[in-house]
């Protein structure tokens, strides 16, 4: 079985896109092809085939194999909850809270977790793709490392080093990483990656000699800016630190408030790639624009302290204010709690035990109690029928008279959601509404706007292709194969 684990100078350097396309690359070469990170952190998650979450990276890697996404693929997810404190995924269920400090005394542990979920891929693959996380140059964090070096070793896997030049000092990054990183992991690295180059590759070639000078690994290549990748799924919220502003150019205006512990904020990516929509994260200080058309308050991993982060931003003012106006708005998963009566939490599931007013907007309360709910979800918009498939990925129940008026119809008969008596506010659990191309035309259409046709995985699987393309013309996919071991 053959391997190779893609590691990088630190985060947001291009991994996971590489990674992905690197998937497609061998898979279209007719190799079985797995895709794989041992930890990941990240409130961007995927509902996987046999009923656990994942990292949405590695869903993504998993599409670009053309095979179903399992837990395996991603063994321990960190879903953070506070600046301190997060939820962890083990093997796609919830093991409970750790604080930062708790889980470094956790780690070890799970590291066996990660090398048998990792055995578990390769015996049924030809090639495994394994992503780090972070830069493994963080020696700190080196003891009990289950993400970077401290995998490599026990998985015996061999690793290429990602840097990002797009940042500037990669030649200092690379050359720093080889400095501080001990003799073993040194020599695991076999070799390169400049990531993210733009204009004539030819301007950095003494760059690349010098680096190999200073390291001595191998030159692998130099990957140019991947234009594709804008159609695939962010795994973090680093993307929305720059945020699409509006531009006013007469489209249907929709807004999203980026608030603190946003999740699944994917679920917009079919709305940000279509001309029919002006599409923009608010983030933190910004108001909600008073011409917007529809504000979508989004899924997040703490409802009720976002709740009080929505309120502290000032746009729960802006909300009603808008709904006067006679606005529309959608909440999806903990946007769509937070448009309820109450949200209540007296178990402590995501912070500290309470409950708080929501907007008032649907008369619907929600209770954070009872196991997460995890599952795939298709079905029809109650308002007209068009099909939808998405799924749910939350800890919570709603309930009240605003469910008599659902907005979905889920596969198998059951109701799902809620929408106001004037049709203006719904909100619903499932993630993925705008995705399908008809359940996006019909969630626009009181917009008046006549949005793209074709559903948005194809779009996403064409850029894999596409990426695929242009690894192999820029990396020596030769010599990664052979150190691979293929």
């Amino acid at each position: 079985m053959a391997s190779l684990m893609i590691q990088g100078c630190g985060s947001d350097v291009g991994k996971s896109t590489l990674v992905a396309g690197l998937c497609r690359l061998f898979a279209n070469r007719g190799l079985t092809v797995r895709p794989f990170k041992p930890q990941n952190m990240s409130n961007n998650a995927a509902v996987t085939a046999d009923g656990g979450e994942i990292g949405r990276a590695q869903a993504l890697q998993a599409l670009a194999c053309r095979t179903p996404a399992t837990v395996h693929m991603n063994p321990v997810l960190l879903k953070p909850q506070s600046d301190r404190g997060a939820q962890v995924i083990v093997q796609g269920k919830v093991a409970g809270n750790w604080t930062a400090r708790s889980f470094q005394a956790l780690k070890p542990d799970l590291l066996a977790t990660t090398v048998d979920s990792y055995r578990r891929l390769a015996a049924e693959a030809d090639l495994v793709l394994v992503e780090g996380a972070g830069s493994p140059a963080e020696t700190n964090l080196r003891r009990g490392d289950i993400a970077n070096m401290g995998f490599a070793h026990a998985a015996d896997v061999p690793v290429a080093l990602v840097g990002d030049i797009d940042r500037g000092h990669v030649i200092a990054a690379l050359a720093g990483a080889h400095l501080v990183l001990d003799a073993a992991d040194r020599d695991r690295i076999k070799g390169f990656i400049i990531n993210k180059f733009r204009g004539d590759p030819a301007l950095f070639d003494d760059g690349r000699r010098e680096i190999v000078a200073r390291t001595g690994w191998p030159d692998l290549g130099m990957v140019p800016w991947l234009a594709p990748a804008r159609a695939l799924p962010a795994e973090d919220a680093v993307a929305l630190e720059r945020p699409v502003r509006p531009d006013g150019d007469g489209r249907a205006r929709i807004v999203v408030p980026m608030l603190a512990r946003i999740a699944n904020f994917d679920d917009f990516d079919p709305l940000r790639a279509d001309p029919a929509v002006d599409f923009a994260f608010l983030p933190p200080g910004t108001p909600v624009p008073g011409d917007a058309d529809l504000v979508i308050l989004p899924g997040t991993k703490a409802t009720l302290a976002d709740l009080a982060f929505l309120r502290v931003q000032g746009w729960d003012i802006d909300i009603l204010a808008h709904v006067r106006r006679g606005g529309r708005v959608l909440g999806i998963c903990g946007g769509y709690q937070m448009l309820g009566r109450t949200v209540s939490d007296p178990e402590g599931i995501e912070g500290a035990p309470g409950t708080a007013a929501g907007l008032g907007l649907l008369d619907v309360d929600t209770v954070l109690a009872g196991d997460k709910v995890l599952r795939a979800a298709t079905g029809r918009l109650v308002e007209g029928g068009a099909a939808f498939a998405g799924y749910e990925m939350h800890i919570g129940r709603t309930t009240g008279s605003g469910t008599a008026r659902p907005l979905l119809a889920m596969d198998g008969g059951a109701a799902e959601g809620a929408v106001s008596a004037d049709g203006r506010v719904a909100g619903a659990y499932v993630h993925g509404l705008f995705e399908r191309g008809e359940a996006r035309a019909a969630l626009l259409a009181p917009l008046g706007v006549a949005t793209a046709p074709g559903d948005h995985a194809g779009r996403v699987d064409a850029a894999l292709d596409e990426i695929a393309a242009m690894l192999e013309r820029s990396l020596d996919i030769a010599a990664l194969a052979r150190i691979a071991g293929l």
